[in-house]
């Protein structure tokens, strides 16, 4: 059954073709909560409750084909990734870091695989997290995520900043592990 075919028996209430959408997206739409959560438990409840959202809302969805489905989909994963992060009150801004951090070699960065990168970006403050997915990931202006989390938009510039210094803080800690490491 295709997918436009699915979303029409999920309006009308088929379990069945619920199952066989949850199974296509649940993979996808678990690396995207997992870039906001910080454990995999808090991402498994998060995506779950998404796709509980999705399904009571599926009336509203007029199927375009299964790109603006997986953007859907990918939306309310990041809200209700957002929800939770508010309400369980652990987003925070965090304060000024050292502004003075040597910058990362290229050849450094080139050897690093992406879940190295991924569990670096787990390991940033919330704030830092949640602005750096919106913006460097999912593409959102800092006027569009200060809106979201209700920040200036000066705040979610700063946000982004020091995330990326961070990241380059953890970067350069790291470098001789990185610097020392042949490529496969």
């Amino acid at each position: 059954m295709d997918q436009e075919q699915l979303i029409k028996e999920c309006k009308r209430g088929s379990a069945a073709a619920q199952k066989c959408l949850f199974d296509h997206f649940a993979n996808k739409m678990m690396v995207i909560c997992c870039r906001y959560m910080k454990n995999e438990a808090d991402a498994e409840e998060a995506m779950l409750d998404g796709f509980y959202k999705f399904f009571r809302s599926v009336e509203q969805f007029h199927y375009k084909g299964e790109a603006a489905l997986f953007a859907w989909l990918k939306r309310i994963m990041i809200n209700e990734c957002l929800m939770q992060l508010r309400k369980k009150n652990v987003f925070v801004l965090c304060a000024d870091t050292n502004k003075d951090e040597p910058a990362v070699p290229n050849d450094v960065l080139q050897k690093l695989q992406a879940d190295e990168i991924f569990r670096m970006i787990l390991l940033l403050p919330v704030g830092y997290r949640t602005v750096f997915n919106l913006y460097e990931i999912e593409g959102m202006t800092h006027k569009e995520i200060g809106a979201l989390l209700q920040i200036s938009e000066g705040t979610s510039k700063s946000q982004l900043s020091k995330a990326k210094q961070l990241l380059q803080k953890m970067l350069t800690q790291n470098n001789n592990d990185y610097a020392h490491r042949k490529i496969n």
